[in-house]
């Protein structure tokens, strides 16, 4: 007789299994247009994850959702729309890419991203939206209470977008649910 046991959290391993090089430049840094995307990974006491991993997928710089092959081999020119990025000691992660635009009318640009850390079960999954556009627009951020919606802009710094991501918390970032 079997028995069915609880799901456990083993590692992480992803820094092992999951970096490739230059996994979290969409585009190289001297890219014309090129931003960074960057913030850290934190706690619910505001401690950072040392060991998480990041990703995201977007949009092009004209609201194209990219279908290209091979996002895992970075070319140089090819912008593939996706990018992995591992914390590192101070929980802190970094993309160099190009901003995204928007896909849908009335909808506002956006950044996908993923979150794997220890202690999670499943990966979590959010949005971080471009702080110039028309937020008040766009149905998900209007489906959200005025003071939750911030944990989901991007605070501008002179290279680019700060994206900080707190897992618990009073500040805790506004996770999506996806339907499985």
């Amino acid at each position: 007789m079997s028995l069915a046991t609880p799901g456990q959290t083993i590692g992480p391993f992803f820094g092992y299994a999951l970096p490739y090089e230059r996994d979290n430049e969409l585009v190289p840094p001297t890219c014309e247009g090129a931003v960074r995307l960057h913030g850290r990974v934190l706690d619910g006491h505001g401690k950072p994850i040392p060991d998480a991993l990041v990703e995201i997928w977007q949009a092009d710089p004209q609201g194209r959702v990219v279908q290209v092959p091979s996002s895992l081999r970075r070319d140089g020119w090819t912008f593939s729309g996706f990018g992995r990025a591992s914390t590192d000691a101070d929980g802190h992660y970094w993309f160099t890419t190009l901003s995204p635009a928007s896909t849908e009318p009335d909808r506002a640009a956006f950044f996908a991203v993923a979150v794997f850390a220890r202690g999670l079960l499943d990966r979590l999954f959010t949005r971080a939206y471009l702080p110039e556009e028309a937020l008040d627009a766009d149905p998900l951020l209007a489906s959200l209470p005025a003071d939750r919606r911030r944990t989901l802009v991007l605070t501008p710094d002179p290279h680019g977008y700060v994206f900080d991501i707190r897992l618990q918390g009073a500040d805790e970032t506004v996770f999506l649910r996806y339907r499985t």
